[in-house]
């Protein structure tokens, strides 16, 4: 991590906190339950404490933090439901996105970094790179949101995609290959502008991920 942010007030030195210890927890290096100090982020950081408890409000918004009396922010503990409510949320607002992608995409607009997320994703896979794996998946979702053009949804869905990011880190249990034949399949299903097909696509791929995923962090995860 950098000594020193870049950034020439503490809304922008704020965003670039968010993100670093944003990132921190979905790497794991923020370990749940661990407690985030502002003086120690501060100082790790480089910032005053301004940036860092604007940074910490924001992610206790987005649901990765929690704050408690006397213990002051720390990282959430994920439960099972959490993880089951994440897939309901995704069933909802990603087969939207992927529908509304390739309706777009139909009309004449671009389909974005489809093809090569999904390029990304076939290299990364071949050379055993798990971490990129899970980044470039959530990416991919990320951009078909994007590509389907709704501001809203846009800004809407990234506390979702950082949420994505941290369950998958934890646990991915499906083959990676299957993914990667479900993104391509759905890739082609909005880049040729079949919208009611890169809905069903999409909601077959959200749902079929979700007991893998249940399955592998029902060990460590309370309900």
């Amino acid at each position: 991590m950098p000594e020193t942010l870049t950034g020439r007030d503490d809304e922008a030195r704020a965003e670039q906190v968010y993100q670093l210890v944003l990132e921190g927890i979905v790497a794991g290096e923020f370990a749940q339950g661990t407690r985030l100090r502002e003086r120690e982020l501060s100082e790790l950081y480089n910032v005053s404490r301004i940036p860092v408890r604007e940074a910490i409000q924001r992610l206790e918004q987005d649901g990765f933090v929690e704050t408690f009396p006397r213990r002051g922010a720390v990282v959430r503990q994920l439960t099972l439901t959490d993880v089951n409510e994440l897939f309901d949320v995704r069933l909802c607002l990603e087969t939207f996105a992927a529908r509304a992608a390739a309706m777009r995409v139909a009309a004449g607009g671009s389909d974005g970094r489809l093809r090569d997320l999904v390029e990304e994703a076939r290299q990364a896979i071949d050379d055993d790179r798990t971490d990129d794996v899970v980044r470039l998946s959530a990416a991919f979702h990320a951009e078909i949101v994007r590509v389907s053009g709704n501001r809203l949804l846009i800004e809407s869905v990234k506390p979702l995609f950082g949420r994505m990011r941290w369950i998958f880190g934890l646990a991915h249990n499906r083959s990676n290959e299957l993914q990667r034949d479900e993104h391509m399949e759905l890739c082609n299903a909005i880049v040729g502008g079949k919208a009611e097909l890169a809905y069903s696509l999409a909601y077959s791929h959200i749902e079929l991920g979700r007991e893998p995923v249940l399955a592998g962090l029902a060990e460590t995860l309370e309900p």
